[in-house]
This record gives structure tokens, C-alpha cells and sequence, in this order.
């Protein structure tokens, strides 16, 4: 196609969209949503996140965080973090933590400092998150390898915190001191918090064997519930649930012999597990995997359904695209996905469809823990995987903040652009997108999370998409409906600094309208819908990638106005009790009155 009259780079770039692998888009969707129908529980499983470092906690770019995710949902907001038994000076370091909680004196007898810890758990409690709080990792006077202590580089697991304690009654003694100090200085640590032991002990985080692992637990199960004893503890958190490690883990809570009590059994609260699903570069460009998600998903649920814990609840303890969150785009490129729409709306479809397998399985899904934060003092838009850059709000932010707005119980959504779930658990979203929505009822407001997913990071035309809300009849026969979202137009600072030249240094200019971009989720201002027959109908385009929240309804009533245009209140009495007819003739006789003025 000869395109003469373009400059020779805008030509290039018209031949870059034309000849670029394309995925199926442009589709016309139809999603009705039953707003009459029963309403259902909606389980707030996104309200979860994660991050290796503990000392960000307490760094301004981490408090503020924290602050902006409780403030984003109406349900309890958890986090989960590694390193917080480690020995260290407390340090903010890349995949590293520490608190220095326990040391030894010169006789051997445990010394505890609650300093450090509590500065992380204090500023954690006080933004309004409760932990979900990981017992680990091994202290450097407890490990039965305590040297070299620190891991030899940043992505290698070989320290001396990865291994078993050389005396398991004084890491139970660890346990027990925590749990009471953290009862005496956090009134919700039994009732609210959920503690977990370890992360990933079936692969490099735990130096020995899954026996002296089925050992710690019973020891950390005995210390904690002799001082909690209502508190809900979870385990094991491996790495992936593809591994025989959950299913013999399982087994010996529900038969083995207890390494405290010599009786049969360990109490387990709730059941935990990883799964990442996979991110590849494909014929030049980025694919995600949300099938692969899935099947870990799946696989995890069948293995608790096959255990006596079947009726056990369940946290995804990590739950990502990929693997390694501390990996930025520069060591591989194809993560720069994490900056853009894509990563979000990769969260919402995976968000709901594990809450469709967990519910078509039979299995009680709890909460899934997003692994991203924030990595304070890297350079902006790096490329890790995190929720925030510098303080700036990534997409994926703007995501959990439509998703933080569902609340209420869910309602029926059909879509003829949504996958089955057999179809996404068998090839993923590889063809025709993935156009579907989430609905909830809160009392008399409805809202609408619809999503435009696809594995592949390639250019599409958006999907049409008409929307049609049977609402009960308290909503009447007219709504304010508002909008927001977030894609390559709203909510998205990264595609204004890619605008800006990508400067390494923003200017103070910039650096402002990065975060307006990021904030910008409002589309126009409230407008009005007619309710025709109990439906209101609403059509848009959706890009791919793209997710908007539709928030429905009732409208505030219009004011009569006699034909010069007099606004009197149509409710059936005025403020003072006054007769709406009486006081729309008393309007109409002012009028008048001004009318004769005017003319004489």
C-alpha cells in the first residue's frame, strides 16, 4: 500500500501497525448483566499482596503504598513478606530483609529485639493492612548452617537462613515470644491476622529435607496456638503445587506422627500454595499464559480435594504472570509488559475465573496474593514487577482500584465474548479476546467491571460492546451512570512518560503530569439513562486491554418547571412538608408576578 504523502518516519510507522502480528480483535460483544437476580457473596480475593523486601515497609514509598491499597478497598487489605525472623541490620535491600529479632547470649539463651519487627508490623497496622503474616526465615544463632549467613548473590538462594534450626524447642520459643508480644501490642493479631509458615520449602528456600520440614511445623503449630490458640495458620507455601511436597505435606497433618505431641496429626487452618503462569516472547512480541495459571490452580484444588483437608480453606500464597518480581525489563525485555495495561487486566480475568474453578470445584478459595509492590530508588518504570514506580501508580494499581470498587453480592453477568472455563484451562485466550465483566449490588448502586484480556501483546482494533442492565425497580426509570478506566488512554503514566522521551529524571513539570495520568481514571462527568422496560442500555468500545467501571444509579429527580422555566421540588412533600402541587402553584404565580413586572 503506497502511502506517498506521509513523511518518510510517519510512513514507517504506518507500515510498523500494517505488517505487525495482529490478534483477533474488533469483535461485537453482547453482556447482559441481571441485576433482579439473587445476589451472591462476592469473595474479596484480589485484596491480597506480597513483596520479599520487609524493610520497604517503612520507607515512604512503601507507607504510602500501603496506605493507598487500604484505601482502595472496602474489605481487609493483607500483606505477606519474606525475611522477617532474619538476622541483619534491617536494611532495605533487593530480595533481602532482615530484623535481627533473636540472638544468643555467651551461655546460649535466646535474646529477643522486637525493635525492627515492630516498626515494620506497627506501620503496617497503622495504614490499615493486616499481615498475613510468613514465620521466616531462619535466624543466623538458630540455623543449623548459619555460615555464610547471607545469600552469596541476589537472585541465589544459598544462606544460612534456608536451613533447618539446629534446635527446634528454641525456634518454637521464637514463635511463642512473638506471638505474645504481638498479642500484647496488637489486639487483632489472634481474631484478624493469618500467619503462615515458611515460603517455597520445596525448593531452595528450605536447605533440608520435607521430613524436618513436616517437623517445623509441628513445633511452630504447638508454639503459636499455646499462645493464639484461635489464630489461623497456614502452610506449606510451595513453590508449585505440580510438586508431590503438598500432597505429603498434607498427608502428614492428617496422619502423621506429631513431632511435639507423639499423637496423630497437626492442626492446619488453612492450606497454601504458589503458581506463576508463565510469560514468553512468541514471533516477536509478549505472550502471557493465563491457561497455565489455571491448570496450577486446578491442580492445587485437586490435590487439597484429595486430602482430608478438602473443606479447608485455601490461599494462592503468590499467584503472578511470572516468576521472578526483582527481575527488571533491562536483564529481560519483554517485561516492560509489567508497565502497561496488559498486566491488569491479566489480574481481573484471573481473579475471576479461579473464583469460577474454586466454586465449580467445590473448594473455598480465600484470598490470592498478587507478589508486587514496590521498589523504592530504581529507576522510574524499570520494569519490575510492582504496583508502583517512585510513587507513581503503574496500571496494574489503577486495576485493583476498579476491582477495589466491587462490593456487595455478585450478580449474573452473561457475555458472548466470555471463554468457558474448559476452554480457557485447555488453550487460554490464543484466538478470539476475552470480553467479559464482573457485576456486584451494593444496596441501590451497581457496578460494572468489564475486561478485554488476550495472552497476546499485540496490536487489535477494541471490542463493541453492548451493554444491557435489568435493574430491580427501586432503581426507577432513570440512572446517573459514571465511568472509569484504565488502558492506554486513562490511568496509564507510563504511556505519557513513554511520550514525554522516557527521561531518566523527570523534571517537576513531568513528574506531575506522570501523576495525573496515573490518577486519571474519571471518564467525562456523570450522565443520565433512561430505564426503558426495567433495562438500561449502554454501548462503548472497549480496547484490548482495557477495563472500565460502570457505576449505575438511581438519579436524583428532576425539578418541575412551569414553561418559564421554574424549577420546583417533584418529590411528593418540600422540606417544610409543604404539598408539591401547592408550592408548584405558588411558583407558577411568581412567575407571573415577574412576568407583569417585566412588561410594565
Amino acid at each position: 500500500m503506497a502511502l506517498p504523502f506521509l513523511r518518510p518516519t510517519a510512513a514507517l510507522t504506518w507500515a510498523l501497525l500494517l505488517f505487525a502480528p495482529r490478534a483477533y480483535g474488533g469483535i461485537e460483544v453482547v453482556i447482559e448483566v441481571d441485576a433482579r437476580a439473587k445476589a451472591t457473596p462476592l469473595k474479596p480475593i484480589w485484596a491480597f499482596f506480597g513483596y520479599d523486601e520487609a524493610n520497604y515497609t517503612t520507607t515512604p514509598e512503601g507507607t504510602e503504598l500501603l496506605e493507598t491499597l487500604a484505601a482502595i478497598h472496602d474489605a481487609q487489605v493483607r500483606t505477606r513478606t519474606h525475611f522477617l525472623f532474619n538476622t541483619d541490620e534491617g536494611e532495605p535491600s533487593m530480595k533481602w530483609g532482615s530484623t535481627n529479632i533473636y540472638s544468643e547470649d555467651s551461655d546460649g539463651n535466646p535474646v529477643y529485639d522486637f525493635t525492627k519487627i515492630d516498626s515494620i508490623i506497627d506501620t503496617t497496622v497503622e495504614a490499615g493492612v493486616a499481615p498475613l503474616f510468613e514465620l521466616g526465615f531462619m535466624p543466623k544463632a538458630l540455623s543449623s548452617r548459619p555460615d555464610p549467613y547471607r545469600n552469596s548473590g541476589t537472585f541465589v538462594l544459598d544462606g544460612g537462613s534456608f536451613y533447618p534450626p539446629k534446635d527446634y524447642e528454641k525456634w518454637a520459643g521464637l514463635v511463642a515470644a512473638w506471638a505474645a508480644h504481638a498479642k500484647d501490642r496488637h489486639e487483632d493479631s489472634q481474631t484478624n491476622w493469618i500467619w503462615e509458615l515458611w515460603n517455597e520449602p520445596d525448593i531452595g528456600y528450605w536447605q533440608g529435607t520435607p521430613e524436618e520440614f513436616h517437623r517445623l511445623y509441628d513445633f511452630t503449630e504447638a508454639a503459636l496456638h499455646s499462645v493464639l490458640p484461635d489464630a489461623l495458620l497456614g502452610a506449606p507455601a510451595v513453590a508449585s503445587p505440580e510438586r508431590e511436597f503438598l500432597g505429603e505435606f498434607l498427608a502428614h497433618c492428617a496422619s502423621g506422627e506429631n513431632a511435639v505431641t507423639g499423637e496423630v496429626g497437626t492442626r492446619l487452618d488453612r492450606v497454601t500454595f504458589h503458581a506463576k503462569g508463565g510469560v514468553t516472547q512468541v514471533d516477536g512480541h509478549v505472550r502471557l499464559d493465563l491457561g497455565s495459571q489455571l491448570r496450577l490452580h486446578r491442580m492445587g484444588f485437586e490435590t487439597v480435594l484429595d486430602s482430608p483437608f478438602a473443606e479447608t480453606p485455601i490461599i494462592i500464597s503468590e499467584a503472578d504472570p511470572d516468576g521472578c518480581a526483582a527481575c527488571p525489563s533491562s536483564r529481560h525485555r519483554y517485561l516492560d509488559y509489567r508497565n502497561s495495561p496488559a498486566y491488569g487486566a491479566y489480574e481481573v480475568a484471573m481473579m475471576k475465573r479461579s473464583l469460577e474453578l474454586a466454586r465449580d470445584m467445590g473448594v473455598e478459595l480465600e484470598g490470592i496474593v498478587t507478589w508486587a509492590f514496590t521498589f523504592p530508588d530504581t529507576p522510574y518504570f524499570a520494569g519490575y514487577r510492582a504496583l508502583a514506580t517512585r510513587g507513581i501508580h503503574l496500571p496494574v494499581l489503577g486495576a485493583f482500584k476498579l476491582l477495589g470498587a466491587l462490593r456487595g453480592g455478585s450478580v449474573p453477568v452473561a457475555s458472548t465474548g466470555a471463554k468457558t472455563l474448559s476452554s480457557l484451562l485447555e488453550d487460554g485466550v490464543r484466538e478470539e479476546p476475552e470480553v467479559d465483566a464482573w457485576a456486584a449490588l451494593d444496596e441501590n448502586e451497581l457496578r460494572v467491571l468489564l475486561f478485554h484480556y488476550h495472552d497476546d501483546l499485540v496490536e487489535a482494533e477494541p471490542a463493541t460492546v453492548r451493554l444491557q442492565v435489568s435493574l430491580p425497580k427501586a432503581f426507577g426509570e432513570r440512572v446517573t451512570l459514571s465511568e472509569k478506566r484504565v488502558d492506554d488512554t486513562y490511568g496509564n503514566a507510563f504511556a505519557t512518560w513513554k511520550a514525554q522521551g522516557s527521561p531518566v529524571t523527570p523534571s517537576d513539570e513531568q513528574l506531575e503530569a506522570l501523576h495525573a495520568a496515573a490518577n486519571s481514571l474519571d471518564v467525562g462527568s456523570p450522565r443520565t439513562l433512561e430505564v426503558e422496560g426495567g433495562v438500561a442500555t449502554i454501548e462503548l468500545e472497549l480496547p484490548r486491554f482495557g477495563l472500565a467501571l460502570l457505576t449505575l444509579k438511581k438519579a436524583a429527580p428532576e425539578p418541575l418547571r412551569d414553561a418559564a422555566g421554574c424549577a420546583c421540588d417533584v418529590g411528593p412533600q418540600s422540606p417544610k412538608g409543604t404539598p408539591w402541587l401547592a408550592l408548584a402553584l405558588l411558583c407558577l404565580g411568581v412567575t407571573a408576578r415577574l412576568s407583569r413586572n417585566y412588561l410594565n
